[in-house]
């Protein structure tokens, strides 16, 4: 009687594993088929966010066709297509499901205007051409640097740099930057609106910069290099440039 309990015991184990592992293939079964085989899991409707970028140029560069199932899209592929739209500057991509792919997008902005044979290039910090223009339009700064074709100041390090030191400069700053040299990527000069000259230098060291020259706008001198944290030097016209060691200092109010 105990070896029959006990056989009986042992084929109820066998058929509840037996059981249990068919249920398990049906389920993992039944998931995959509505990832990818059904049509309540697809592509019904693709959102666009986050920019002014026309919908009409993201959907287009995203290339998503409608009844595509979620799971089978490349986010990252579609976000790296999305971002070879000149005014995109990055794109996001994500599944919301059930039915949808969201695009959100930042748009580049215009930040310098460079002096070209007609009128100026605008241009966002990161050498890329978005337009022209005439004239410079206001709150833009006028960039000069070496002679480059236009197709080539995306990847020129004078460029780059010039655009560096510009997006990390504190907001009382930049708004008194009317213009900008940049001869080399370690050669930033800054002109501010009312003439006064600042040799920046290079990107590194922007809030000490700042803070240093903070102090200097109040001696009232025409030119300022801050290039070297630490140590400052001033001029002014028919004066001999003068040294300062600086210490902490608190940002003027913007003009």
């Amino acid at each position: 009687m105990r070896a029959r309990a006990h056989s009986l015991h042992g084929r109820h184990d066998r058929w509840k594993a037996a059981f249990f592992g068919l249920a398990a293939t049906a389920l993992v079964g039944g998931v995959a088929w509505a990832l990818l085989g059904s049509s309540f899991l697809v592509v019904r409707s693709v959102r666009t966010t986050g920019s002014a970028v026309p919908r009409a140029r993201v959907l287009g560069a995203a290339g998503i066709r409608p009844g595509t199932p979620l799971i089978r899209i490349d986010t990252g592929a579609v976000a790296r297509r999305v971002e070879r739209i000149r005014q995109v500057q990055e794109a996001r991509v994500t599944r919301s499901w059930p039915d949808a792919i969201v695009i959100w997008t930042k748009q580049r902005t215009a930040v310098f205007a460079v002096p070209a044979q007609h009128g100026y290039r605008l241009m966002d910090s990161y050498g890329v051409i978005l337009g022209q223009a005439a004239v410079a339009p206001a709150g833009l700064v006028v960039l000069s640097t070496p002679a480059r074709p236009a197709g080539t100041l995306r990847s020129d390090p004078a460029v780059l740099a010039a655009g560096s030191v510009v997006r990390t400069l504190p907001r009382w700053l930049r708004q008194r930057v009317a213009r900008a040299r940049a001869p080399g990527p370690a050669d930033v000069i800054l002109i501010l609106r009312d003439g006064t000259s600042v040799a920046w230098g290079g990107p590194g060291r922007a809030a000490q910069k700042a803070a240093e020259l903070a102090i200097l706008l109040r001696t009232g001198a025409r030119s300022y290099d801050v290039s070297d944290p630490g140590t400052a030097v001033t001029g002014s016209s028919g004066s001999q440039a003068s040294h300062q060691s600086l210490g902490r200092a608190r940002p003027p109010r913007a003009g």
